[in-house]
C-alpha cells in the first residue's frame, strides 16, 4: 500500500509545511492571501478546461499542493491575535498601571505562591480590546479561586513572561506564545473586583459541571489522592495531582493514562456502543446511534478541556463513526490523517504541542508495528494471548514515541512494559466504574460501599505505580538526544518496517544506512560539544560557576547537597552539552580561563591591594562597596552580577556602569553569562 497515493495525506503534508513556514518565517499575510486566492482561481480554471484529463495532469497536483501550503500559512496567521488592530499591544499602555477587564478562560495548576489562570481581555484602558494574559493571583487565607467565565476588573502593570535564564531550560514564554499569551499580571485579592460570575461560554458550563462533580465526590467521601486521579482519568484535569504521585507515573512509564487520549476515548466509545446498541433496532437506528455517540464524545472532549490529545482522539473516532454509518471501509492511516487535517486547519499551533505529536506517533506505532511484533508469536490460549497483545501494543506505542520522548524529556522508563501490562487491562474497568460513580454522585445516590471500593481501586493503582517507580536503576535519565537524532531514528523505524514488509535489498540497505547514520549523528553531536566554557549560572540567592572542559564540568557553588541534587539548571546543562563527568568545589576568589582573569568579590568586599587587573569582575552575595572606585582602581572590561545579590544593589550597580560606560550583565535579567 503506497500511502502517498492518498490525496488527503499529500494535502496534509503540505498543510503542515505551510504551518511550519508561517511559524519560523515572518511572511507577509496579505501577499500570501492574495497568492492563495490566485492559486484557487487558477485551479478552478484548470479544472474546467481539463475535466477529463485532470487526473493525468501533474500541474493540477502541483497547484493544489502550493494552494495547501498557502492555506497552512493563512490558518496560522488567522489565529495570531497580534495581527488584529484591537489587540491590546497596539493600544496605549502605561508603564505603571493599566485598567483591564478580563474574563477567565482556563484554570492552570497553581504554584506555591499563586493561583494561575489564562484570561481573555475584554477592555484595556477603557477601550474594547482582545488578547490573552497569564493571571497570577497571590494565594492567601482570604482569597477564593476564580471560576471559568468570571469577569474581573483590575488596575496593574503588564509584566513580560520571563525568558529562560539558564542554558537548555524549558522556555515557558514560547509555550505560552503558542496560546497567544504574551504578558502576565501579578495580582492579589485586594486588587481585583469581580464584575460577573455568570456563565457565558461552553467552557464555563463545563468548568461548573466539573466543580459540581468534585463537590459531590468530596461529599461522598473521596479523599485528595483518589479525587485527583479521578479528575485526571475521567475529567482530563491534572492540576490537583500531588507532585510525588505525578512523578511516580512519569518514572513508571504510565503517565499517558493520566492524559485523556485515544486509549480513554476508545474505551469510552466501546462502553457507549454497548449501552446504545438497542438503538440499532429502531428504524433510523444506524443514523441515530453514531449521531448521539459523536455528540457525547465531543461533550466529553469539552469537559476534558479540549487538550491536543483528546481533541485528536475524539476527531479520529468521530471520523470512524461517520464512516461506519456510511458503511465505508475505514483505513486507519486515512482516518488519522483526516483527523490531523481537520484539527490543524482549525488550530494550527497544535502541531507544536508535545501531546499532539506524541499521541499521533503512538497510534502510528501501534497500527504499523504491533501487527509485526504480534506475528512473531501467536499463542492459541487466550490466557497467554491477551497479555501478549497488551505487551505488543505497549511496545509498539513506545517505539513510536521513544525518539521524541527522549528529545523532550531525556529519560526512558525501563519497566514501562510491566506497569502497562498491569494497568491497561484494568483501565476499562476503572473508566467504566468511574463514569458510574460520577453519574450516581450527580444523582445524589452514591452508597458508601461503592465509594470505598472505588477508592481502594484508585489507591491500589497508585501504590502499584509507586512500587514500580521505586526501581530507579531501571529509569534511564539525562539522555542527550537532538532533533537530528529524532529524525534519523524515525527513518530507521520506517525503513525497518518497509524491509520487513517487502523483504528486498533496497529497504534492507536503507535500514543499515539509517543505523550507520544514527551513529554518525551521535559522533557529530559529541564533536560539537567538545569545547571549553566558563559559565556563571543564574540561581536565586546562590552562586554557581561552571568550568567546562570538553565532556567534564567542574562546578563551584555554595548550595547544600539536597539543593544541588534537585538543581535543574545543572541537569539541563549536563544533558544539553553531553557532559559525562561533574565534579564540585567551593567558590573561589579568582578564576583564570583562556588567559582571562575573573575576580569574584563577595559580601566581604575585599578587592584592594591586588597586583593584577582582572578582565571580568563578578559581584556575588551583595558586597558593600563603591563600584565607582572598583572600576577606577581595577579597570575591568566587564562587570557581572549573579542572582545572589540584593535587587536594590543590582539597580544601583547598573546605573553606575551605565554612567561609566562599561558593560554590565546581571544574570537574573539577562540570564547565564558564558565565556567561550
Amino acid at each position: 500500500m503506497k500511502l502517498l497515493n492518498f490525496t488527503i495525506i499529500k494535502l496534509t503534508i503540505f498543510l503542515v509545511f505551510g504551518i511550519l513556514l508561517a511559524h519560523y518565517l515572518r511572511l507577509d499575510f496579505q501577499t500570501v492571501l492574495y497568492a492563495t486566492i490566485g492559486l484557487v482561481i487558477l485551479i478552478g480554471v484548470y479544472w474546467l478546461a481539463l475535466k477529463s484529463k485532470i487526473n493525468r495532469s501533474p500541474y493540477f497536483g502541483i497547484l493544489a499542493c502550493l494552494c495547501m501550503v498557502g492555506v497552512g500559512i493563512i490558518s496560522y496567521h488567522l489565529q495570531d491575535e497580534t495581527l488584529r488592530s484591537k489587540h491590546y499591544t497596539h493600544l496605549n499602555t502605561s508603564e505603571n498601571y493599566n485598567t483591564i477587564v478580563f474574563q477567565i478562560e482556563k484554570r492552570l495548576k497553581p504554584d506555591a505562591y499563586n493561583a494561575k489562570y489564562i484570561a481573555v481581555i475584554k477592555s484595556f484602558n477603557d477601550e474594547e480590546a482582545i488578547g490573552h494574559l497569564l493571571i497570577n493571583i497571590k494565594q492567601d487565607s482570604l482569597s477564593k479561586y476564580l471560576d471559568v467565565d468570571d469577569i474581573v476588573l483590575t488596575s496593574s502593570d503588564l509584566k513580560v513572561i520571563q525568558k529562560p535564564l539558564n542554558p537548555y531550560q524549558f522556555d515557558y514564554s514560547k509555550y505560552l506564545e503558542l496560546q497567544q499569551v504574551y504578558h502576565q499580571l501579578y495580582l492579589n485579592s485586594n486588587t481585583i473586583l469581580k464584575l460577573s460570575d455568570s456563565k457565558s461560554t461552553i467552557y464555563g458550563y463545563a468548568d461548573a459541571l466539573r466543580t459540581t462533580i468534585n463537590l459531590k465526590l468530596v461529599e461522598a467521601g473521596f479523599e485528595k489522592d483518589a479525587l485527583s486521579i479521578m479528575n485526571a482519568l475521567l475529567l482530563g484535569q491534572r492540576q490537583m495531582i500531588d507532585k510525588s504521585v505525578y512523578n511516580n507515573y512519569v518514572n513508571s512509564g504510565t503517565i499517558h493514562i493520566l492524559a485523556v487520549s485515544g486509549l480513554h476515548v476508545g474505551l469510552i466509545l466501546w462502553i457507549l456502543n454497548f449501552l446504545f446498541r438497542p438503538l440499532l433496532y429502531l428504524k433510523y437506528g444506524n443514523f441515530i446511534r453514531p449521531f448521539i455517540l459523536i455528540i457525547i464524545l465531543w461533550t466529553f472532549a469539552v469537559i476534558a478541556g479540549l487538550s491536543p490529545s483528546v481533541t485528536r482522539a475524539v476527531t479520529m473516532f468521530s471520523v470512524i463513526s461517520f464512516a461506519m454509518h456510511l458503511k465505508r471501509r475505514t483505513n486507519i492511516y486515512n482516518t488519522l490523517v483526516i483527523s490531523a487535517f481537520l484539527i490543524l486547519l482549525i488550530k494550527p499551533t497544535f502541531l507544536f504541542a508535545v501531546g499532539f505529536q506524541m499521541s499521533y506517533l503512538a497510534v502510528l506505532g501501534i497500527v504499523s508495528i504491533q501487527p509485526i511484533i504480534y506475528k512473531l508469536w501467536q499463542p492459541k490460549n487466550w490466557i497467554f494471548d491477551k497479555p501478549w497483545q497488551i505487551f505488543t501494543v505497549t511496545l509498539a506505542a513506545q517505539i513510536g514515541v521513544v525518539p521524541i520522548s527522549l528529545f523532550y524529556f531525556h529519560q526512558f522508563p525501563g519497566l514501562f512494559f510491566i506497569s502497562n501490562l498491569v494497568v491497561i487491562p484494568f483501565l476499562g474497568i476503572i473508566l467504566g466504574f468511574g463514569l458510574l460513580v460520577i453519574a450516581l454522585a450527580l444523582l445524589g445516590f452514591l452508597p458508601k460501599p461503592i465509594v470505598d471500593i472505588y477508592s481502594f481501586i484508585i489507591d491500589s493503582l497508585n501504590n502499584f505505580i509507586a512500587w514500580v517507580a521505586q526501581f530507579e536503576s531501571f529509569l534511564f535519565r539525562d539522555i542527550p538526544f537532538t532533533l537530528l537524532q529524532v529524525l534519523v531514528s524515525y527513518l530507521i523505524v520506517i525503513a525497518m518496517i518497509q524491509a520487513y514488509k517487502f523483504q528486498n535489498f533496497k529497504w534492507t540497505a536503507m535500514s543499515l544506512i539509517a543505523i550507520i547514520g544514527l551513529h554518525c549523528v551521535y559522533f557529530y553531536n559529541k564533536q560539537q560539544t567538545q569545547n571549553d566554557a566558563f559559565v556563571i549560572f543564574n540561581k536565586s540567592r546562590y552562586s554557581m560557576i561552571g568550568l567546562k572542559t570538553n565532556n567534564k564540568l567542574t562546578l563551584f557553588h555554595n548550595l547544600d547537597s539536597v539543593q544541588l541534587q534537585a538543581n535543574h539548571a545543572i541537569k539541563n546543562y549536563k544533558v544539553g552539552e553531553s557532559i559525562d563527568f561533574v565534579t564540585t568545589d567551593s567558590l573561589q576568589s579568582v578564576y583564570i580561563y583562556k588567559n582571562k582573569i575573573i575576580l569574584a568579590i563577595d559580601s566581604i568586599g575585599v578587592y584592594k591591594g591586588i597586583s593584577f587587573h582582572p578582565h571580568y569582575i563578578l559581584l556575588r552575595n551583595s558586597p558593600r562597596l563603591n563600584l565607582n572606585r572598583v572600576i577606577d582602581s581595577l579597570k575591568p572590561e566587564q562587570i557581572i552580577a549573579d542572582a545572589s545579590n540584593y535587587k536594590s544593589y543590582l539597580k544601583r550597580w547598573k546605573a553606575t556602569c551605565e554612567h561609566k560606560k562599561i558593560p554590565f550583565h546581571q544574570t537574573n535579567e539577562k540570564g547565564t553569562y558564558i565565556i567561550k
